[in-house]
């Protein structure tokens, strides 16, 4: 015998019951006390089998209540006849104040009970979404599969999403030998059809499951396994596969799986779309990091090669008697314009190594004023018109750090400052420790920083011209700046100073000297 079967059966005796419990408390408890209209006690039955077994029932019970009623308590007895005619208006009465009453308590039940399943969906839904705001990964995916499973009380539940690259991605929650070749279309018994869209007026009806029928399924197959199609719009990307339910869902399982397989396709086209997103974006700055090294080299390289070729052109002309002097002026502008350019090159191979994810700082403890004096003395040509002021901390500890790296950080941001200085002004280097860090701050008396260009300054190719933003030229200064420090553990920022001019800090994360180390350093 089915569920629903029995179910329904249960209701009917259970009204049935009901009934035969009052004819038995009017019968022998109430039968000596003579009470105006009795019957009424009968819509308790009624109202009980009402709430607890729904409309059908119900009706049931006021039936055999008016016949109970009538046989056993209306004159004459034993018949279902009355003798008096008023009876009859007082028994149609009852039957259809218990008619109603049944009615209108088994609706109330119904309302209550349709509450709880939209109540049961949404929480189900909240924990669907919820799961699938997380991506529509691997683990994600089996974490929706086993509440999905959980909920209708399967054995197991199955995701298969098919993916661009033409590979199907597959999670699995329950028992994993009861989904044992059942991804093949042809396993699924059941198939949830969603209902053709009439008209955008007209609200579709409810999804329905339909049998499939294979010639080629054995007889051993399995009738427990129901399929249900993951859709966006109208494409097909994959299925949920529902194992252990021989019995048929209702209505409110069927909304239930069908708005979690939708919720399951909306977050598969969301991750695609953010994907070709991404791809999207790769390019374009692709593009526009190409167009910008294509102007650097037909610029920004080309300029001190060809400084380079005229000196040394002029240099081995021998038709002109070049003196000593403007000899070593050529040779001078040759090893200046060539040490820029393998400046400029370096910073392009560092570059390609901070964005290829191969930046490997060798760190090593370190004295960082040791390194900034190093680095000073050696930007003394770039700085000859600038006063360089040093303002270093005392009992600075010994910080964890590449000195060459860090040395190129320090170079790249006092080169920068001296660009754009103007001349005899000064330029400042302060370091200090800040509870957990060291920050480093250059600072010059320019023309300060664009509002529009503090967004983009550490942009490969980026550069601020005249106090005006131009993405043209190398401007990988502060790029390369930025991918050493946070290689470090850092952070870097620039901001205007007061009283005009701008100012580039970045920080180094100041860590416990093991003793060994100390030792060896003392």
């Amino acid at each position: 015998m089915s569920t629903r079967l029995r179910a329904w059966l249960i209701g009917y005796l259970a009204a049935l019951a009901a009934v035969t419990l009052v004819s038995l408390f009017i019968g022998f408890v109430l039968g000596q006390v003579n009470l105006t209209n009795i019957s009424m006690l009968y819509l308790l039955a009624v109202l009980a089998t009402a709430v607890g077994y729904g409309r059908g029932p119900a009706i049931f019970a006021s039936v055999s209540a008016f016949l109970i009623f009538d046989w056993f308590f209306v004159q004459p007895e034993h018949q279902l006849t009355v003798s008096d005619p008023e009876e009859w208006v007082s028994l149609l009465f009852f039957l259809l104040t218990a008619t109603v009453t049944g009615q209108l308590a088994a609706a109330q039940r119904e309302r209550a009970r349709e509450a709880r399943q939209r109540e049961r969906e949404a929480v189900v839904l909240y924990d669907v979404v919820r799961l699938l705001s997380e991506g529509s990964s691997e683990p994600v995916l089996e974490s929706v599969a086993e509440r999905v499973r959980r909920e209708l009380e399967l054995e197991a539940v199955g995701i298969e999403l098919w993916q661009a690259n033409n590979e199907t991605l597959w999670v699995a929650a329950g028992d994993p030998t009861a989904l044992v070749g059942l991804r093949d279309a042809n396993a699924a018994a059941h198939v949830l059809q969603r209902p053709p869209t009439i008209s955008d007026d007209k609200r579709p009806g409810p999804a329905r499951w339909v049998r499939i029928v294979q010639p080629t399924r054995s007889a051993s197959a399995r009738q427990d396994v129901h399929r249900v199609p993951v859709r966006v719009s109208d494409r097909r990307v994959g299925a949920v596969l529902l194992v252990g339910r021989p019995g048929r869902f209702d209505a409110s399982d069927d909304r239930l799986v069908a708005a979690a397989a939708t919720q399951i396709g909306v977050s598969h086209e969301r991750a695609r779309l953010r994907e070709e997103a991404t791809e999207a974006e790769i390019l374009r700055r692709t593009d526009q990091l190409r167009a910008a090294l294509l102007n650097a080299v037909s610029h920004d390289l080309r300029t001190p090669l060809a400084t380079i070729m005229a000196s040394a052109g002029s240099l081995r002309q021998q038709d002109v008697a070049w003196t000593e002097e403007e000899r070593q002026s050529f040779a001078q502008a040759i090893e200046e314009e060539a040490t820029h350019l393998n400046h400029l090159v370096g910073n392009l191979l560092d570059l390609s190594r901070i964005e290829g994810g191969s930046l490997r700082p060798q760190q090593s403890w370190q004295d960082l004023e040791a390194v900034i004096d190093d680095v000073a003395d050696r930007l003394r040509p770039v700085t000859t018109e600038h006063r360089l002021r040093m303002h270093i901390t005392d009992e600075l500890p010994p910080v964890w750090f590449d000195p060459v790296e860090i040395g190129e950080v320090v170079y790249n941001l006092i080169e920068n400052a001296a660009k754009f200085a103007p001349p005899h002004s000064e330029i400042d280097v302060t370091v200090r420790r800040e509870s957990a860090d060291v920050a480093v701050s250059v600072e010059d008396r320019g023309p300060g920083l664009p509002s529009t260009a503090l967004p983009h300054l550490f942009d490969p190719f980026y550069r601020v011209i005249d106090g005006r933003p131009r993405p043209q030229g190398l401007g990988l200064g502060l790029a390369i700046v930025k991918g050493l420090v946070e290689a470090h553990g850092g952070r870097v920022w620039a901001e205007n100073r007061a009283g005009g001019g701008a100012r580039f800090t970045f920080t180094l994360p100041v860590k416990e000297m093991p003793a060994v180390a100390a030792a060896t350093s003392a």
